[in-house]
């Protein structure tokens, strides 16, 4: 590490204002850095003051510390950012030497890990994280297995999500043309968003499962929703996989849904990658992006590319892994742009590529990003505290590929699963897998139900014989498939970590386990409480046992709460968010011929009960008016007020009222 001097003018009280996680502004302060002669006192300055952020000196904290954890000789570095700090804190000119130095030097201490408190709220999910798993003397994977990489994708919505998914298929040559996610005229749909609703409004309501081949590797995508109100079908994908790509919009930087999504993967220590989009468009400094990252979700960032110039200005990046600089061609968006291998940022073939007002300023941004932001540290990456960037655009098709490279070198092969009181790991010989999704008519000729299966050890070969363990059948599955969104094609086998489907009739449920025999009960799906009720009616009373068969398959989708009260006749519906009403009653006509309504209900909450039978019975006889089945038949207490569950609590102490079912694996 080269030999940093820093001394710093600033506000009185800013070490206590960032050990606090105050955001907004960069930090005015004078960088003094002695580096092969290479700048001056007064460039270097002018430098800083423009482009260094805060996170800049946490990263330089974050390394000294590393170095002090290790016992290394670079320890004295960490005392001199201690140093530092304590100057910092007070103001070189405050008059008060000492104040607040403990407090920032603290903030320093605390820097590798980031701020891990996070104001919101965990998932309801009894999540396994990564520490939990025994990974200790594992053996080497099978080939088949170790080449496999199983990952998501998520985003707040209109980030580019659905769009980055089309060019890895491209790259990864599993379609010959991408799709646009707003289509016109001949122009070809997405492939993940396959759906009707879909096509129309431009957004992903459901996950889908895509399988392809790139390089040495085979991976397992899943397109996730964005949207908050399919939150639920987003969380029970990313206990299926074993790493995720967190889409940012360069413009946007780190947004709420964001911000939820990446909570989810935190409680699993999931392994992130980063891709910051849309750089083609006027887009915040790169420095600004990472800052405004490891503040808000407390990740340390490790840049993989280093884009030149943003907006009309935007030429390409410089890839930091492979020392080369990748051109970005706007003329054909389903080709990947030039790719010119330099030695160095000193190389002359530097100036014949990159404009000359962009190319001082790009050499000064990635001799500052490789000396004070960290270099990736893999371990740390698969604990789920670093996160590598690309930058690029995803319309474009620019920087797709190298973020392919990096999925296959740097994301985990398959990962052991908690299953009860033992770990299943992907080395084991005999198959088992768990259900994480259902999707009911995806052939619309048919009204087929096929089961997405995430496959944790073993290799399945078409036509074995697999125990359902809620219901203790074995099961045939004769005609599992691959998916390419709503295309499919029959697998002949699969390994651990794949995703195959598995038509059925309404066996296979979310949660549901399939082993060779053992009964293996997989941990971690979750299940969220409904926030908002209303019944549900068919335009046609003459279609009443029609409109029974199609709001049915849907609970079993897990896309929505289905209740049929004990007095009375007719359905109430309980979803998380408003639009999954409009996606109901868009999908039950698109695909039932059935046009339904959507009417506001005297229910404000529902709460599942549990007990022994008989306090269950006289709770059931007391509440008649209040009580209904959902679709499995289990009782629920629909309530109005606050009070109707405070009484009951009160005169039923033994009887639990649960917003939440729990799904029995």
């Amino acid at each position: 590490m080269s030999r940093i001097v820093a001394v710093g003018m600033v506000h009185r009280h800013v070490g206590d204002r960032w050990h606090s996680g105050e955001t907004g502004g960069k930090l005015r302060f004078q960088l003094l850095r002695s580096y092969q002669g290479r700048f001056t006192v007064k460039r270097m300055f002018g430098i800083a003051k423009q482009r260094l952020t805060s996170s800049l000196l946490r990263c330089l904290a974050n390394r000294c510390l590393r170095s002090k954890q290790a016992g290394g000789s670079r320890s004295v570095a960490f005392q001199q950012a201690c140093a530092i700090g304590q100057r910092w804190a007070c103001g070189k000119d405050c008059g008060k030497d000492g104040e607040g130095s403990d407090h920032f030097a603290t903030s320093l201490r605390n820097g590798a890990k980031g701020k891990r408190n996070s104001p919101y709220p965990r998932v309801p999910t009894p999540a396994i994280p990564r520490h939990m798993l025994d990974q200790t003397n594992q053996p080497p994977l099978p080939p088949e297995i170790a080449r496999r990489r199983t990952f998501a994708i998520i985003s707040h919505p209109d980030a580019g999500k659905t769009t980055l998914t089309e060019k890895l298929l491209l790259h990864g040559g599993a379609i010959n043309m991408a799709g646009q996610v707003r289509a016109k005229g001949e122009a070809r749909r997405t492939r993940s968003d396959f759906m009707k609703m879909e096509q129309e409004r431009g957004i992903s309501v459901s996950a889908s499962a895509m399988s392809f081949e790139f390089d040495r590797f085979w991976l397992n995508l899943v397109d996730t929703p964005g949207h908050s109100d399919f939150s639920e079908d987003t969380y029970r994908t990313l206990t299926a996989v074993d790493a995720a790509v967190m889409v940012i919009d360069g413009a946007k930087g780190v947004e709420s849904q964001t911000r939820k999504l990446f909570e989810v993967c935190r409680l699993r220590d999931m392994p992130i990658l980063t891709f910051c989009n849309k750089m083609d468009r006027e887009s915040r400094d790169p420095f600004e992006i990472i800052d405004e990252i490891q503040e808000n979700l407390a990740l340390d960032v490790a840049p993989a590319s280093w884009p030149i110039g943003m907006g009309r200005d935007f030429v390409g990046a410089y890839d930091l892994v492979n020392d080369r600089l990748e051109l970005m061609d706007r003329a054909e968006r389903n080709v990947k742009g030039e790719s010119i291998q330099i030695s160095g940022l000193e190389d002359p073939k530097l100036a014949d590529h990159v404009p000359a007002d962009l190319l001082e300023q790009f050499r000064e941004e990635i001799e500052m990003a490789r000396e004070l932001l960290p270099t990736l540290d893999h371990q740390a990456f698969l604990d789920g505290t670093m996160s590598p960037i690309w930058f690029g655009s995803a319309i474009n098709s620019f920087g797709v590929k190298e973020l392919l490279q990096g999925l296959g070198n740097y994301a985990p092969a398959p990962q052991p699963r908690m299953a009860g009181s033992r770990q299943v790991s992907a080395d084991e010989k005999k198959v088992s897998g768990f259900v994480f999704k259902v999707q009911a008519n995806m052939d619309p000729k048919h009204r087929d139900r096929v089961a997405f299966v995430r496959l944790c050890s073993g290799h399945f070969k078409r036509g074995a014989k697999l125990k359902h363990v809620r219901s203790g059948k074995q099961m045939a599955i004769s005609n599992p498939v691959l998916f390419l969104a709503n295309d499919r094609e029959i697998a002949d086998d699969a390994w651990a970590g794949d995703i195959i489907g598995v038509p059925n009739h309404g066996q296979l449920r979310i949660g549901d386990a399939l082993t060779e025999g053992e009964d293996l009960r997989f941990t971690g799906i979750p299940s969220f409480a409904p926030e908002l009720l209303q019944s549900v009616r068919a335009a046609d009373p003459m279609k009443a046992k029609h409109l029974d068969k199609a709001l049915t398959q849907f609970a079993e989708e897990g896309a929505a709460k289905l209740f049929k009260p004990e007095i009375g006749s007719g359905w109430v519906m309980g979803v998380v968010g408003a639009l999954q009403f409009e996606v109901l009653a868009s999908r039950i006509e698109a695909e039932y011929d059935l046009p339904v309504r959507f009417e506001p209900t005297q229910y404000t909450s529902a709460c599942w009960i549990t007990g022994s039978d008989e306090l269950v019975e006289a709770f059931i006889k007391d509440h008649r008016g209040q009580m209904a089945r959902d679709h499995d038949g289990d009782p629920v207490f629909m309530t109005r007020i606050q009070f109707d569950i405070d009484r009951a609590e009160r005169d039923y102490p033994d009887v639990k009222l649960l917003s939440v079912k729990e799904i029995e694996l």
